[in-house]
C-alpha cells in the first residue's frame, strides 16, 4: 500500500524570531492599555484587547522538537503533513499537533508455549527492535487516542505505549506462526531440514519478514528480530533430555567402535607384515574378539595370564 505521509510545507517561522514579535506585541498591549486608562479612550481599549488576543494566539504556536521526533499536523481534521525539523519553531496554532517518537525501541517478549512442526510443546521467546516509519499510518490507521492525557510529554509516552502493545500482540502471533513452521531439532538426523535450534539466522530472517508484514499496516518497521529463548516445555523436557543423552551415547559408541576396528585391523596387519607370530583364522577371531572387548569396554581390562601356547 502506498504511503500517504507527506512533509509539512506550510507556514512556519523561527521560534526566536516569533518570540521577539510576541514581545513587541506584548509591549504594544501594555502601551495601548496605558493610553486607554490615561485618556479614557474606547479606541485604545479596543486596540489593547485586539493586541492581547493576538499575543495569546501567537504564544500557542511555539513548539520545540528534538532529533528523531516528529509532529503530525492536521487542520480542522484534514492531514496537512508531518513536521520533522529539529529545533525551536512557530507553527500555525490552529493546527492540531500529535507528537510521536521515531527512535528505536526494544520489546523483550516473555517466552510462550507453542507447538513446533512435529507437535512438540516448546517454550520460545523473542527480542524485537522496532521503530515508527510511517507517521500517517501510525496515527490514522490504528487506534492511538490519548485525549485523556493532559501533558504533551505524557501524550507522547501514552501514544508510544499503544504502539508497544500493538507490536507485542503482533509479535506473539508471528512467533506462533514461525514456530509452527519448523521442528525444534532434527530427531533422526537423516534430513538437512532447518530447525529452530540450529537455524538461527534463517529463522530470525523469516521472523523479521513475518513481523514487518503484520506491522506494515501500522506504519511500524522491525529492524531486528531474533529468538532469545528456546526450550522444551516442562512436561516433556525430562523425556527429551534422556533422548538427547541416548543419542550422544550412541554417537560416542559409534566413534569408539570405528576406532577400535581400525586399531584391530592395523594390529593384525602389523603382526603379519613383521612375522611376529603366525595365527590361523580361529586364533585371529579370538584375538579380534579380545581386542574389541578391551578397546570398547567401559571398564579397564583385567589382565589374564595365558599359561598355554599358541600351538594348542
Amino acid at each position: 500500500m502506498e504511503s500517504k505521509e507527506t512533509e509539512f510545507k506550510g507556514g512556519y517561522l523561527n521560534g526566536f524570531l516569533m518570540c521577539l514579535i510576541d514581545l513587541l506585541l506584548l509591549a504594544g498591549t501594555v502601551w495601548a492599555f496605558y493610553m486607554c486608562v490615561s485618556q479614557a479612550s474606547v479606541g485604545y481599549g479596543l486596540l489593547c484587547v485586539f493586541l492581547f488576543i493576538v499575543t495569546i494566539f501567537f504564544c500557542c504556536g511555539f513548539c520545540m522538537q528534538e532529533p528523531n521526533e516528529a509532529k503530525v499536523l492536521t487542520f480542522f481534521g484534514k492531514y496537512v503533513g508531518t513536521f520533522r525539523k529539529n529545533g525551536f519553531y512557530w507553527v500555525n496554532p490552529l493546527m492540531s499537533k500529535k507528537s510521536v517518537s521515531l527512535r528505536a525501541r526494544n520489546l523483550n517478549a516473555e517466552p510462550i508455549k507453542v507447538n513446533d512442526k512435529n507437535g512438540n510443546p516448546i517454550l520460545i521467546g523473542l527480542v524485537v527492535v522496532w521503530r515508527l516509519k510511517d507517521t500517517y499510518k501510525a496515527i490514522f490507521d490504528i487506534d492511538t487516542d490519548v485525549s485523556n492525557t493532559a501533558s504533551i510529554g505524557g501524550a507522547v509516552s501514552a501514544r508510544m505505549n499503544k504502539f508497544q502493545n500493538f507490536v507485542a500482540v503482533q509479535s506473539d502471533s508471528a512467533l506462533r506462526q514461525v514456530a509452527g513452521m519448523y521442528a525444534y531439532d532434527n530427531n533422526d538426523g537423516k534430513t538437512q531440514e532447518v530447525t529452530l535450534r540450529d537455524g538461527s539466522e534463517e529463522i530470525n530472517d523469516v521472523l523479521q519478514t513475518k513481523l514487518n508484514e503484520r506491522l506494515a499496516m501500522a506504519g511500524l518497521e522491525v529492524t531486528e528480530a531474533r529468538i532469545n529463548y528456546l526450550a522444551y516445555a516442562p512436561e516433556i523436557a525430562a523425556v527429551m533430555l534422556r533422548r538427547q543423552q541416548a543419542e550422544a551415547i550412541i554417537s560416542a559408541r559409534e566413534k569408539i567402535v570405528e576406532g577400535a576396528v581400525g586399531m584391530v585391523k592395523m594390529a593384525l596387519e602389523k603382526l603379519g607384515d613383521e612375522d611376529v607370530v603366525e595365527l590361523d583364522e580361529e586364533k585371529k577371531a579370538a584375538m579380534v574378539s579380545n581386542l574389541l572387548v578391551v578397546l570398547c569396554a567401559d571398564e579397564p581390562a583385567q589382565p589374564v595370564i595365558n599359561s598355554g601356547t599358541l600351538n594348542h
